[in-house]
């Protein structure tokens, strides 16, 4: 066995660390007929950890995880911990000081998961979203607390390479699927951050085009309200989306939704140079209102370590992965979410069965 990858693995809170288990039961169970092997780094940061000393993670955290070749992450959040502590505590000096700077995820029917529209079947899209400038930025403040005219300022800040090399990212995995890229927009009355996304996105498709005369890449920028509305709407007609930070954080909740949740659905923190590791987690919260019930939903958990798999150049190994969990959902194993009684054991179960079957398979052949 010649390849080994050490996985630092934060499950977090709440249904956290209830779909975490499912993910590395399954990523183990395929390990060995795949020629790799996983050491497995696990650290209970979060906000436990913050109750009692006061960070979500230690000082020398992101010290701890450079040497990593991925981070598994669970869920962060906590009603009794601000919103802004764990986030900024944890999940983006993780993203910022990696350059994760492309969060993808990737929105596909799944055959038997109901959606709130009349037919979800062929959905297949992704959203590039850019994930560590924009509107998540840290300059601005809050002025004249507790005074009635007290005032808060938030600064938007966009870079030419920032810009440039997620919509690199977004028009070269266009290029791959079906040559339809969309970028998300709101020129029309954001004057200035607005505009130079669309100069900048628009400058870097074409020199995607430019560069292979077999790659075609068509771009259409689109007004995000009316994108919003449209992905509801005509789903199917989107293949690549890129967009900032906020827009891309809100249309790809709104996109796993139409497909049946947010429970579903996995998320990438690329940094494509590999430089440094990147990081793979559900969309999902951690749900404290159904945690320690055993009814969580581990498929977001489970795909994203199947991203992970494929990240780390284990292709075979994340299809058979991401097959298995299709199998188990189309066989009318799914969680209460999904209208359904399985159990999170149950559901990971079954899709423990397939892959042993899947691998039975492989080995026969």
């Amino acid at each position: 066995m010649s390849r080994t990858h050490t996985i630092d693995v934060i499950a977090g809170d709440g249904i956290g660390r209830a779909v975490m288990p499912a993910a590395l039961r399954c990523v183990d169970a395929l390990a060995d007929r795949f020629g790799f092997a996983v050491t497995w780094r696990e650290h209970d940061w979060g906000s436990d950890r913050y109750r009692s000393t006061g960070a979500m993670m230690p000082v020398n955290g992101l010290e701890q995880l450079a040497d990593g070749d991925a981070i598994l992450l669970g869920a962060i959040g906590s009603p009794d911990v601000p919103d802004d502590v764990t986030l900024w505590g944890l999940l983006i000096p993780i993203r910022r000081a990696f350059q994760q700077y492309v969060n993808l995820r990737p929105v596909r029917s799944l055959t038997g998961v109901p959606g709130p529209l009349s037919d979800t079947g062929g959905i297949d899209l992704a959203i590039v979203r850019e994930n560590v400038e924009g509107e998540y930025s840290e300059i601005g403040g809050r002025l004249y607390r507790g005074l009635p005219d007290e005032a808060a300022v938030q600064e938007t800040v966009f870079t030419r390479r920032g810009v440039s090399r997620v919509a690199r990212y977004a028009a070269q995995l266009s290029a791959e699927r079906r040559g339809d890229l969309t970028s998300a927009t709101k020129s029309n009355g954001i004057i200035h951050t607005m505009p130079f996304w669309d100069e900048v996105v628009a400058e870097i498709v074409e020199e995607v085009n430019a560069a292979d005369p077999r790659t075609t890449v068509h771009l259409r920028k689109v007004l995000v309200d009316a994108l919003a509305a449209d992905l509801v709407l005509r789903p199917r007609n989107y293949d690549v989306l890129v967009a900032s930070n906020l827009l891309g954080d809100i249309l790809s909740d709104l996109a796993s939704a139409v497909v049946g949740g947010i429970g579903l659905a996995p998320s990438a923190n690329l940094n494509p140079e590999r430089e440094y590791p990147s990081m793979f987690e559900p969309v999902h919260g951690s749900a404290p209102d159904i945690a320690g019930h055993g009814v969580a939903n581990p498929t977001g958990q489970i795909w994203a370590a199947s991203m992970m798999l494929d990240h780390l150049g284990e292709e075979p190994a994340s299809a058979t992965l991401l097959s298995a969990l299709e199998d188990a959902i189309a066989s009318g194993t799914r969680t209460r979410d999904l209208r359904a009684q399985a159990s999170a054991d149950d559901f990971t179960a079954a899709v423990l069965e397939r892959l042993d079957v899947s691998m039975q398979e492989v080995s026969n052949a």
